[in-house]
């Protein structure tokens, strides 16, 4: 019986015989691929026909190619070093972990980017526990804790076994490079212009073994990449947001000294994609902002995080799609859940105040950014989440805003009409602005929202019913105030919440105003069929309404 090897050798030469069929080569291609392993010798051909099929005439044999190079990165990799801590030697002082209650504690505030300094020195730095996945510390601890130091050993051109060798020569080479991206340019046809997974992870291998040498032979073709004005634009700004991933997320062992230098050259070039973003390439920078930072300790990705938050302070303003683009960048904060609280809390401050932002596509993405900050304040039976911002805060202090918006809408039309002429009142602009973004925050909340029912949701309803009220006419708006009153009505509700809510209703109820009244009694039917049995003990009351 042949050996894994020979299966290899005899693959190999099928694949690269003059004879054979495209299709004989893509499935002997596929085969070595499949058969790659740490544990079996790898012909050096074998990498050489990889790499020599990266730049090869058929797309389908640069895809196998792609699979395969990433492969021979992981295989290549060199070896993580282990340590194991208790986590009174972590904290250096003593921990009880048997009497850990889940959610925010002062033992694991120390792995949220609050109060996080960036070490000064290497020592520091290698020193310091990362831990990527973002369960650690959230709920208990376990008695010991394993985790890879930051420092890892890197290829240099004086310790470089022959198979290594023969990846960093042909990534250093620009010739090769420039011709590579070309065709990763290319691959796609427009109406499937996708990020690509196996791509990413070929760079992110390459830059996690070989550093900044590789980041140097890249960057001037990621310029050019980006300010790619031709048909292909959207195809340069896929390949350069997956190279880039690869950067970010191959470098996380990298030394300070490499990182400083990596981000050095990065920032400029970032800002540069951020001011000239298109429908066609936000998707794929929000892809490598995703990808780059996933299962990412955030104290370690401190520099993505820090530029993502810098765009809210870098707001084009005139440019409606690039402050879009940047608001749908500064969601992919979201892969960091609870561990980045002080993060939400600066961006809940920042956009609540743009609520009544001009543009509509503006606001339904700071809705969305809204709704992600708040959706990691949740009650626990024997824990408490203090960190990040609260739901009740946050509703009633847009609460009075809402009710004065109501008020001005009310007393102002919207349109002024004069023979020909058609005014806009712009303070009744901003209140309608004002009043469709909380419709959407509301919205957001339910959708994203472990436990979205709160105190302060119930003590906005009212003003949800009263907005029927005021947009008859506006058919996106009545829909839209419909729907998030539904996510309200078939929740189940804590029975600690339901009286708080029959009082509510009843309130509106009793209001004059025609649309609120119908609008209530259209949510007690389904909020009665959602709540069946635990509503039952206020069966009177609600008969009444």
């Amino acid at each position: 019986m042949k050996t894994t090897k020979g299966h290899v050798e005899d693959s190999l030469w099928l694949a690269t015989t003059v004879t054979s069929t495209w299709r004989q080569q893509e499935m002997a291609m596929t085969f070595v691929w499949l058969l790659l392993q740490k544990s079996v010798p790898i012909p050096l051909s074998c990498i050489r026909t990889f790499v020599d099929f990266l730049v090869h005439d058929n797309i389908i044999l640069r895809k196998i190619a792609e699979k395969g190079i990433a492969a021979f990165c992981r295989i290549q990799k060199p070896p993580r070093i282990y340590v194991e801590k208790t986590l009174d030697e972590i904290l250096q002082r003593p921990v009880n972990v048997d009497q850990c209650h889940p959610g925010d504690r002062d033992d694991n505030l120390w792995i949220t980017i609050n109060d996080y300094k960036p070490p000064k020195t290497q020592k520091e730095w290698e020193e310091t526990c990362f831990l990527d996945k973002s369960f650690h510390g959230y709920y208990k601890w376990p008695k010991i804790i394993r985790y890879p130091m930051n420092k890892r050993e890197r290829y240099t051109k004086e310790h470089m076994s022959e198979n290594v060798v023969i990846l960093y020569e042909r990534f250093t080479d620009k010739n090769y490079i420039n011709k590579f991206i070309q065709f990763m340019v290319l691959d796609e046809e427009k109406e499937a212009i996708n990020f690509d997974m196996f791509r990413f992870r070929m760079f992110k291998g390459l830059f996690r073994n070989f550093g900044l040498a590789l980041v140097d032979s890249f960057m001037d073709d990621l310029y050019t990449l980006i300010r790619d004005k031709t048909k292909t634009q959207e195809g340069s700004h896929r390949v350069a947001a997956e190279i880039v991933a690869g950067m970010i997320r191959g470098s996380k062992h990298w030394t300070l000294d490499m990182l400083d230098e990596l981000w050095k050259k990065l920032t400029p070039f970032l800002n540069e994609v951020c001011t000239n973003l298109s429908v066609e390439t936000v998707s794929h920078w929000g892809s490598c902002f995703k990808y780059g930072m996933e299962d990412e300790d955030p104290r370690r990705m401190y520099r993505p995080i820090e530029f993502l938050r810098s765009l809210m302070n870098n707001q084009t303003i005139g440019n409606t799609f690039l402050e879009t683009s940047q608001w749908s960048l500064i969601q992919r904060l979201d892969n960091f859940e609870w561990r980045i609280p002080a993060i939400w809390c600066a961006i809940n401050q920042y956009a609540k105040e743009f609520l009544d932002h001009p543009y509509k596509a503006i606001r339904e993405h700071i809705a969305s950014v809204l709704g992600t900050s708040l959706s990691f304040d949740i009650r626990l039976s024997n824990g408490q989440s203090t960190r990040h911002p609260n739901v009740d805060q946050f509703i009633d202090s847009i609460r009075e805003r809402l009710n004065q918006a109501i008020k001005i809408y009310e007393k102002k039309p919207l349109a002024n009409i004069s023979g020909q002429n058609v005014e806009i009142d712009s303070e009744s602009r901003r209140a309608v602005n004002y009043i469709e973004t909380v419709i959407q925050l509301h919205t957001q909340i339910f959708s994203g929202h472990i436990q979205p029912v709160k105190h302060a949701i119930i003590r906005i309803f009212p003003h949800l019913c009263e907005i029927d009220s005021i947009v008859a006419n506006d058919d996106f708006i009545r829909k839209s105030s419909v729907i998030c009153r539904m996510c309200l009505a078939v929740t189940y509700f804590d029975p600690s919440f339901i009286e708080e809510l029959i009082e509510q209703l009843e309130q509106v109820c009793s209001s004059p105003k025609w649309h609120a009244r119908r609008a209530a009694i259209e949510f007690i039917q389904n909020m009665i069929f959602c709540n069946l049995f635990n509503a039952r003990p206020y069966a009177q009351r609600l008969r009444q309404l």
